[in-house]
């Protein structure tokens, strides 16, 4: 039994060893301050199991972050979602939070906006910047400033917005942006999955990040997942809510504080799990939803989802109204416009 021990105990070194040369590991490792080399002599009936371990002996060993304090991650609040990504979200470094739809960029700009309140408890004065191209603005709109204060407390002159003609112009501005020590956190917000952000991208993007020690959160609305340099991607979407808490009980047909499904679509170092948070806009924090709690039911959403973009030299365009028109009158198979009719075609469409 001793000799086991030993033995394990040797590997453990070797493990950590490894680790801090390669950075390989993705398992949390400890080892109290007192313990002896490992090639020291030792006594065979000695108890070998760590005692007494306090944080300050704490190593945490992460696959691609090396060796890396308990400090450099962002702890969500959240104890299953911190537990699952062994410590929080890491700070230096390019997050993915991925939306399938167009109808859930709400969920994800609001977890988005609810990470970057946790960053401004430690940084409550520094800037925020978004980043992103007019068609993405004009999807998903904008966020509302009496709302930025209320739920996450930042100021509105904090959020400072880049509306970039093309997506070149959008990657160019975060990677510029991501060098900056002087901004909290920024937002890079896509929509489909075009061909420019590809691994190349997101790999520069994700240098930049921990060369300067921010966040850069890649918000992906309407896109596949698809392979990209963060070590954390998550898959969000809205929760329903939970009926509003008063001292009497829950208000029935209330709506309660901001929820979203988080499943951990990637990582280097947790396995895929999904968890419900709800958002308190008062502690500025998550909460983990406990099974079996009571909650609104979803109501039937009758609006067909338009399927994800593919891959693309360009963003697809928005979809705009579908008009059904009656078939009388329509011009038979074979008939041809007019010379002057044709000439209208090819004019572009004029608003008004």
């Amino acid at each position: 039994m001793a000799t086991s021990a030993v033995a394990r105990e040797t590997v453990f070194a070797l493990r950590r060893q490894i680790a801090k040369i390669e950075g390989t590991l993705p398992e949390r490792l400890q080892a109290p301050a007192d313990a002896a080399p490992v090639d020291a002599p030792r006594d065979p009936t000695a108890d070998v199991t760590p005692k007494n371990i306090t944080p300050k002996n704490l190593t945490i060993v992460r696959r691609g972050l090396a060796v890396a304090p308990p400090d450099a991650f962002l702890r969500t609040g959240a104890e299953g979602l911190d537990t699952a990504l062994s410590g929080g979200l890491p700070k230096a470094a390019l997050s993915e939070i991925h939306g399938a739809a167009t109808r859930d960029a709400g969920a994800v700009a609001g977890f988005a906006l609810s990470l970057v309140s946790l960053i401004l408890k430690q940084e409550p004065r520094l800037p925020v910047l978004w980043i992103g191209t007019a068609e993405i603005f004009r999807e998903a709109g904008f966020p509302y400033a009496r709302g930025l204060h209320r739920l996450f407390g930042i100021e509105p002159e904090q959020l400072l917005f880049s509306e970039a003609p093309r997506l070149v112009d959008a990657l160019w501005t975060a990677e510029e942006a991501a060098r900056m020590t002087v901004l909290a956190a920024v937002i890079l917000e896509i929509r489909g999955s075009p061909q420019r952000l590809d691994l190349t991208a997101t790999r520069r993007l994700h240098a930049r990040a921990q060369s300067a020690g921010r966040p850069v959160f890649l918000l992906r609305q309407a896109g596949e997942p698809e392979p990209t340099a963060a070590p954390v991607r998550f898959v969000l979407s809205a929760a329903p809510s939970a009926p509003r808490q008063t001292i009497a009980g829950p208000v029935a047909g209330s709506i309660g504080r901001p929820a979203f499904t988080v499943s951990i679509g990637k990582s280097r170092t947790a396995l895929p799990g999904q968890f419900t948070l709800e958002w308190n806009p008062d502690e500025r924090s998550f909460e983990e939803r406990r099974a079996g709690e009571r909650r609104q039911e979803p109501a039937a959403n009758p609006v067909p989802v338009v399927s994800a973009s593919r891959r693309g030299k360009d963003p697809a365009p928005a979809s705009g109204a579908v008009l059904a028109f009656a078939a009388v009158g329509s011009p038979a198979a074979g008939d041809q416009p007019s010379p002057g009719e044709r000439a209208a075609h090819r004019r572009p469409r004029r608003a008004g």
